[in-house]
Formats: C-alpha cells, structure tokens, sequence
C-alpha cells in the first residue's frame, strides 16, 4: 500500500477535489463516481458525500492508495 501526506493549505478540503488534485481521480467527474460507487473511506469507513470536509487528522483510502491529512508548517515569521 502506497501511503501520501497532504498538506492541508486552509480549514477544510473537499474529497473529490482532493482525489482530483492528487490524481487519485482523472477529473472530477471520474472522482465523483468512484465516491458514489463506494470505493473511497474516509478513516476507516465508506464515504458516498463527494464534497466531504477532510481536516488535519483524516486519512483518505482509495484502492491500494492511503493519504494522511496532515496540518501545514506554519511560518515563523
């Protein structure tokens, strides 16, 4: 199993845009579908909202593929 890091940029990221933005999903169409098919869990459960709210802390499976949400590195300045 493959296993990504996403730096979450803001509050919330949305799964389709997330599984597009990753290229875990050709298009957001395609990242629709396999949501609505039910082959993608948010920690550990199905999920079959496509615009789910993932924060810091979830992890994403989709197939032999797992991303962990992780916070950005705040800047020191």
């Amino acid at each position: 199993m493959a296993i990504h890091h996403f730096q979450l940029q803001g509050e919330f990221i949305e799964l389709n845009v997330l599984l597009k933005l990753l290229g875990l999903a050709p298009s957001g169409g395609a990242a629709k579908a396999m949501v609505a098919e039910g082959a993608v869990a948010v920690d550990g459960e199905i999920e079959t909202r496509t615009r789910r709210k993932l924060r810091c802390g979830n992890s994403v499976r989709v197939a032999d593929e797992e991303v962990l949400i992780t916070a950005a590195a705040s800047d020191a300045s």
